[in-house]
């Protein structure tokens, strides 16, 4: 594998904001698209259980809903695709089950191999049913694939806006997803970015590099 400039990833990382308004004319190319929907498929996860779901909203009139959910922000319309973060509810031995008959698949692999591993995971999941964490600790995991995606568009020229600012329940009565399960956590719409976006050229924000590590 060939790495890519350093300067190329800061200053993908500097140019990257949260979108506020998308230019709802310009769409991104399906190679372009392709990429990223990969770049979720690679997220890594704890385990490598990958407890979510990315649910793509195409339909105008679903995406119309889901910006009355995020109190009237135009992103989840406006953008070109608009990507839900979903984690799974209530996992339990039935997905770690799956997941083991995956890997032995995959990797060509008698199941029987995977037992050690299958009861750590199980004790695990168990551990965190038991002490009440189970969905947050899920919900972490799709916070990492968030990430991922994030810098990916970035790299890739791509706008993005992460937002938190909908109402989950009503959102995921909108997409179905109780019933399958799981739960809305994040919008992910991505596009490219309105010129009269008056965001965009404001100075980045962050505190300085020793403010923020710690050198033990």
């Amino acid at each position: 594998m060939t790495s890519i400039p350093t300067q190329t990833l800061t200053e993908a990382l500097h140019w990257r904001y949260a979108t506020k308004k998308f230019d709802p004319t310009k769409k991104i190319p399906a190679e372009t698209w392709a990429a990223l929907q990969q770049s979720l498929v690679l997220a890594p996860s704890s385990y490598g259980l990958e407890p979510w779901k990315f649910v793509i909203v195409d339909d105008p009139a679903t995406r119309e809903k889901i910006s009355a959910a995020a109190y009237g922000q135009r992103q989840p319309v406006d953008c070109s695709h608009l990507v839900v973060f979903a984690g799974r509810k209530n996992m339990d031995a039935k997905d770690v089950e799956k997941f083991i008959t995956h890997t032995a698949a995959v990797r060509g692999l008698p199941k029987d191999s995977l037992k050690g591993y299958q009861d750590t995971i199980e004790g695990s999941v168990e551990r965190a049913r038991k002490g009440g964490y189970l969905d947050v600790w899920n919900s972490r995991q799709v916070y990492i694939a968030l990430g991922v995606y994030l810098a990916s568009a970035a790299l890739l020229g791509v706008d993005t806006c992460p937002m938190e600012g909908f109402d989950p329940a009503k959102v995921d009565e909108i997409l179905g997803l109780s019933a399958k399960g799981y739960g809305a956590l994040v919008l992910g719409p991505a596009g490219y970015r309105a010129a009269d976006d008056k965001y965009a050229g404001l100075a980045k924000v962050r505190y300085p590099a020793q403010d923020v590590f710690i050198q033990a």
